[in-house]
């Protein structure tokens, strides 16, 4: 038991990536040639992707529990959930869907994520009042759940787009190139940018929440753009309620990309700005508060030991 015990925790980002980005290619040779087994190795190489992904996850929870930290409580695991949700996404639609090619959309998000988590592997958790507190809770939660859902009706703007120019064009379907019907990714691509949307807002105002608690100041850069963010995000609600036209064809595919390139900026913004916080100094509970050191980001707020 011990044996596969280390064996288990020898297990890398490293490890899934390869099986995801072996995938990727198996999904991308769809386009040229046929093979008959080449779907149940899909099937196969992502499950063995999915099991290696919850295995790093389960040894990152162990690892911290023994050493008496918050688990999940850094931009890296949430990088590593963010791309495990993606992934079993993928995983569900090949099953159900095995003739379209979904996985030429998604599984380069799964890659990026699982990329951003390797980029920022080495900086500090979240302070344990974050982690623990409720409206900490509720920031962390909300905004994982709808980055994943942004992504998630991105990655469906971008095959409406690809499919309703090659209908429009009358181009010739490439060789085992077949996605999706509009109707089902106009569909799909409009419910996930309302539910991003709306879980996006409530992570940002239980952030502000958070920060109002904590009596820090609100000067900073990257509050700015998160705010800007969330009135985009708000303003795309109300266009999408008043003007019903923006609810269907190219218009909501268009709204749900540019969502997701300014969420992905504001992101960027905090996990590999100058906000991050400084490797090497991770917080554990009983920390005390400054609450003389510069505001953090609403979307990372962290502490780091003096």
């Amino acid at each position: 038991m011990s044996t596969v015990a280390e064996w288990l925790s020898k297990i890398t980002l490293s490890c899934f990536a390869l099986s995801y980005l072996l995938t990727m290619a198996l999904e991308i040779s769809r386009l040229f040639f046929r093979v008959a087994v080449r779907w149940a190795i899909i099937l196969g190489m992502t499950a063995v992707g999915l099991f290696a992904h919850v295995i790093y996850l389960w040894v990152d929870v162990r690892s911290a529990l023994e050493v008496g930290t918050v688990p999940l409580a850094d931009w890296h695991a949430w990088c590593v959930v963010a791309a495990l949700a993606i992934a079993i996404v993928y995983f569900a639609l090949a099953i159900r869907r095995p003739q379209n090619n979904i996985g030429i959309f998604l599984l380069p998000l799964v890659l990026a994520l699982v990329l951003a988590a390797a980029l920022v592997k080495d900086t500090s958790s979240f302070s344990a009042q974050e982690a623990f507190s409720l409206w900490g809770a509720i920031h962390g939660i909300a905004l994982l759940a709808g980055t994943v859902t942004m992504t998630l009706g991105f990655a469906t703007g971008v095959m409406y787009l690809v499919q309703s120019h090659r209908l429009k064009k009358k181009l010739a379907p490439r060789q085992g190139m077949r996605l999706p019907s509009l109707e089902w990714l106009q569909r799909y691509n409009s419910r996930c940018l309302f539910l991003s949307t709306i879980l996006l807002a409530i992570g940002l105002f239980a952030g502000v929440i958070m920060n109002i608690i904590r009596q820090l100041p609100l000067e900073e850069g990257v509050v700015v753009s998160s705010a800007i963010l969330l009135f985009w995000l708000i303003a795309v609600l109300v266009f999408e309620y008043l003007y019903k036209p923006a609810r269907q064809g190219r218009k909501v595919a268009y709204l749900t990309v540019a969502s997701f390139v300014f969420l992905a900026l504001v992101l960027g913004a905090v996990i590999l700005g100058r906000h991050a916080a400084a490797p090497g100094h991770p917080v554990v509970p009983g920390d005390s508060v400054d609450m003389q050191r510069p505001f953090t980001p609403l979307l990372a707020q962290r502490e780091v030991m003096p």
